[in-house]
């Protein structure tokens, strides 16, 4: 039986680096076995289906896929449909509901990385962010009046910005319903 999965990709189509096309990443998966393939928006988001992988293991065999198929040092964060409900189920209280006032984001973490080791290095700017733990994730919300002044710009520059992926409410939000649709 498959399984529902989303490869969250790092690093690719950024500043005109790692360039791959939604097409080839698609295709790459299929011609790899992957099933129901399907991608979203051009940071590198995969919805598929693998049959009896353990998801520590498929996070290895993707990234080595995607290094040998496209040249760079792929860096990829695998979540199931049920950990993406659970994201989206469990994030605080009136997360995502103000978009006109505030930008919401989702930090994806590496499975080496806990959200209480992670919070340690994420830092805020009192009256801008907000940031909540999860259990695999980071919740991080910016007032757009103040957004200038928004720390999460400053985690690209620390270590730690390397077992992250960030990704916005909405797109976290609309991966759900790709991964929900797909099953049904």
């Amino acid at each position: 039986m498959s399984s529902r999965y989303v490869a969250l990709l790092r690093g690719i189509n950024v500043g005109g680096k790692n360039v791959i096309t939604m097409a080839a990443l698609r295709a790459c998966f299929e011609d790899h076995g992957f099933e129901d393939v399907m991608t979203l928006i051009q940071s590198g988001n995969v919805v598929f289906s693998s049959r009896g992988s353990a998801r520590g293991e498929l996070t290895l065999r993707l990234e080595a896929m995607l290094s040998e198929a496209f040249d760079y040092h792929a860096s990829v964060m695998v979540r199931s449909s049920a950990q993406v409900r659970d994201i989206v189920a469990r994030a605080p209280e009136g997360f995502g509901s103000t978009p006109t006032r505030y930008r919401y984001d989702v930090l994806f973490l590496k499975d080496s990385l806990t959200s209480a080791t992670a919070l340690e290095d994420v830092t805020t700017k009192a009256g801008v962010d907000r940031v909540w733990p999860g259990k695999t994730v980071l919740y991080f919300s910016r007032l757009i009046a103040k957004a200038t002044q928004s720390q999460l710009s400053k985690l690209v520059s620390r270590p730690i910005y390397q077992s992250i992926t960030i990704r916005n409410w909405n797109t976290t939000t609309k991966l759900l319903a790709l991964m929900s649709a797909a099953k049904a």
